[in-house]
């Protein structure tokens, strides 16, 4: 971001408790809808960059104005004039993957009442890029920027040159993936300290501590509960129902045991809720093939649902069972689409799909037994790809490109979306894809020594998504 001579001391002046900005409730920040509005804001570009500052010769025009996923915001005063602008996209010609460049910072020299905006419009394109599902943020500013930038919690990457100008690359942090894992995990550990060492099975017994499903003493059974939030039970009754199903059928798959039969435990408010959770279920059941058994209902208080699956498998596959050097590859179904109501947050790829369907890729971890593996719960991809790490005693690196994906969803949200089924496996490098129907499989990352989880670019740059352990519960 090129950064208007006179800008610097507005923008240092919002830093503090008393907003410039919000003194002048007047001046307001927008995008650029139409082609005057960015006639106008290129002309202050010119005026900047070209004019006074003499970092471009003719015009500072480039490749990324005439792309059409540039977003371009401006800020206006009082009188509606535009005072300021601030470009941002995607980097690169490709696929948007979740990386954006930020550029092309300025603001109107001798605006009198427009203090701060630079700094208003820097914070706007960071919100912007993290509600576009963005992970990487960067620009590259000038050498006197650089404070600026780091007053507003930017990091400095490393020296650049633009136009022959020294510059600075700069990364806005984005936490969204360590906090959404945390948010979702990190209070394992603590709370089931207490059950840990209670028995020789407990929590799933050695080699299998934190596992999706835990294996039954003497036998082949294995066990996995699962409840939904009560808030999903209340208001979206049949979808809460459904998913009680998925989420229990895919803690078996990940540990390749075979489902044989579902027990529910169901509270309502009245019959007439109870049923349509129960439609949902008994819907999801006959969907998968798998028996509801037995269980247990009750009226007349709040919502909430709770299954347990039973499968079998004789050779349970831990979710520990990673080592450093292992490839990790993603198998997901990228069908269907966001559920209604839970855009971001939740993939539905699973109602539309057959019986042979749903089958083929509930046994997909079963038929290619990898070394580990871990159904994709609430914590999202990476930072299930952390608890898998995490049980294995390692650390992870996922590489960001390759990371099977749907076009609808942008990797912010694919990367902590629940997303119907998917589940991340580890194994020798070179180890076949499992067969899983109609499942996207790729390689998209390894094992490394370590703790966390860390996202590889296109470019070589390596940007941490978790920064240690997911659960607390330590490896397996």
């Amino acid at each position: 971001m090129h950064l208007d001579g006179d800008t610097a001391p507005d923008i240092l002046a919002l830093l503090g408790d008393r907003s410039t900005l919000a003194r002048r409730p007047g001046v307001r920040i927008e995008q650029a809808a139409d082609a005057t509005t960015l006639r106008a804001y290129r002309r202050l570009r010119h005026e900047a960059f070209v004019r006074e500052q003499g970092l471009f010769e003719k015009h500072d025009l480039d490749d990324r104005d005439d792309d059409p996923r540039t977003v371009t915001l401006v800020a206006r005063d009082a009188a509606g004039t535009v005072v300021g602008g601030v470009r941002l996209g995607p980097a690169g010609d490709g696929t948007d993957i979740g990386w954006w460049t930020g550029g092309r910072l300025v603001a109107a020299r001798g605006s009198g009442g427009t203090g701060g905006i630079g700094a208003a419009l820097v914070r706007a394109a960071c919100a912007r890029a993290e509600a576009e599902g963005v992970l990487r943020f960067e620009a590259t500013v000038q050498v006197r920027a650089e404070t600026f930038f780091r007053r507003l919690g930017w990091t400095r990457v490393r020296p650049v040159t633009v136009a022959g100008t020294p510059h600075v690359l700069m990364r806005h942090p984005i936490g969204r993936v360590a906090a959404h894992a945390a948010a979702a995990k990190s209070a394992l550990g603590p709370l089931l300290a207490a059950l840990a060492g209670q028995a020789p099975h407990a929590l799933g017994g050695p080699g299998f501590v934190g596992d999706d499903g835990a294996p039954v003493p003497g036998g082949d059974l294995v066990a996995a509960c699962d409840a939904i939030v009560p808030s999903m039970v209340e208001r979206d009754p049949e979808w809460a129902g459904w998913c009680s199903v998925l989420v229990n059928l895919n803690d078996l798959a990940a540990m390749g045991a075979a489902p044989a039969g579902l027990l529910d435990a169901l509270a309502a408010p009245d019959a007439a809720h109870a049923a349509r959770v129960l439609d949902g279920l008994a819907r999801a059941a006959r969907a998968y093939g798998v028996p509801v058994l037995g269980g247990h209902t009750q009226l007349g208080v709040p919502a909430a649902l709770s299954v347990t699956a039973l499968g079998r498998a004789a050779r349970p596959v831990p979710g520990g069972g990673g080592r450093p050097g292992h490839a990790v590859r993603l198998t997901a179904d990228l069908g269907g689409g966001w559920r209604s109501g839970y855009r971001g947050r939740q993939w539905d790829s699973t109602t539309s799909r057959r019986t042979d369907e749903l089958r083929a890729m509930l046994g997909a971890v079963a038929a290619g037994r990898p070394a580990a593996a871990k159904d994709v719960s609430m914590a999202g991809i990476a930072g299930t790809l952390g608890m898998l790490a995490e049980a294995s005693g390692c650390a992870a690196v996922l590489d960001v490109a390759a990371v099977p994906r749907p076009a609808a969803a942008s990797m912010g949200d694919w990367l902590t979306c629940f997303p119907g089924f998917a589940m991340l496996t580890a194994d020798e490098p070179g180890a076949p894809a499992p067969p899983a129907g109609p499942a996207a499989s790729a390689v998209c990352g390894e094992l490394t020594t370590g703790s966390g989880v860390s996202l590889r670019w296109p470019d070589g740059q390596v940007t941490e998504a978790v920064g240690g352990p997911v659960t607390g519960l330590g490896a397996a």
